[in-house]
């Protein structure tokens, strides 16, 4: 077990220093200049390069990642130049929308999808199963921001449900923080659960077929238990794995479903960024977004023991 957690470790920091590298090359590689931008059409050479010196873009690239690698090691994520305050704060004041809708989407896409996917399962072939299967193909297709505009024209402006865009007001209590996110989280959920749907779908059919199933059968075992205590249960792994998968993608990729609500979350605080060319930001953000990526696939694996006895083995 030592042995094992010692492999993920350092296999987690491996991975997170590949990342480290790609994201400080492939975001110097983009176009244009941050301090350009910052200053405006206005300024002259010479406030550029001023400035550029002030935030130590004149520096060779190799000394700038050397010194941005120092601060990250240090647990500083650097400072933004057009927020002028630190990507840490920046990137705290923007978690807990994303947090909360990618919490609130996961729920929404593993109460709808486990569910179908086992029933779509146990009756092969039927109606039913094709009915699920289908859904499941269109949620596939459907981009969000469509489902979301829709979504949006049907429970906010017409009926006036919910909010058309926002986070409530500062300062507003979690209840109404929610309620905002209610129509964003289903618009994640509804189209993730699509994978999950095919994924336990597909585990349960392979569980189906094997001799034990066959044997609680011919017992006398009433088919729910037969099909939750002993299909389910074996089926489990992937279920768990693209259930987890799912929660770090809605993390890291909610950035339409974000922009087309009107979220302040980590997303919109991504493209702000990209477009204002602030590296530190850039960085600060997808660094940790690949971070919770690693901390996510090590949690699952950590899960299937519980899961699966066997794993330990």
């Amino acid at each position: 077990m030592h042995r094992y957690l010692a492999s993920r470790l350092a296999g987690m920091l491996a991975v997170m220093s590949i990342v480290a590298v790609l994201v400080f090359i492939l975001t110097r590689a983009a176009p244009g200049d941050p301090v350009a931008v910052l200053l405006g059409d206005q300024a002259t050479a010479e406030d550029i390069a001023t400035v550029r010196v002030q935030y130590g873009l004149d520096k060779p690239l190799p000394v700038q990642f050397g010194y941005w690698l120092r601060e990250v090691l240090q647990g500083n994520l650097g400072q933004s130049i057009f927020l002028q305050r630190p990507v840490t704060q920046a990137l705290a004041e923007r978690a807990e929308p994303t947090t909360l809708l990618a919490l609130m989407a996961v729920a929404i896409a593993t109460l709808l999808g486990v569910p179908c996917g086992i029933v779509s399962a146990v009756f092969r072939g039927r109606w039913i199963d094709q009915f699920f299967t289908g859904i499941a193909m269109l949620g596939a297709s459907i981009p969000s921001f469509w489902l979301g505009i829709v979504l949006m024209q049907m429970f906010a402006v017409s009926l006036g449900w919910f909010p058309v865009s926002g986070y409530g007001e500062p300062g507003a209590p979690l209840l109404e923080r929610l309620h905002a996110l209610v129509l964003p989280s289903t618009v994640l959920g509804l189209l993730n659960s699509a994978l999950i749907i095919r994924f336990t779908r597909a585990s349960m059919l392979d569980v189906l077929g094997e001799d034990y199933v066959r044997t609680a059968r011919s017992k006398g075992l009433p088919e729910g238990t037969v099909v939750l205590k002993h299909a389910l249960r074996n089926a489990l792994v992937p279920i768990v794995t693209v259930i987890g998968l799912t929660a770090a993608l809605m993390i890291g990729g909610a950035v339409v479903t974000e922009t087309v609500f009107g979220l302040p979350g980590v997303g919109n605080l991504v493209v702000s960024a990209v477009l204002r060319r602030d590296y530190p930001v850039i960085q600060g953000a997808l660094l940790v977004i690949a971070a919770i990526y690693v901390l996510i696939n090590f949690a699952i694996d950590l899960l299937y023991m519980a899961v699966d006895p066997r794993v330990k083995l």
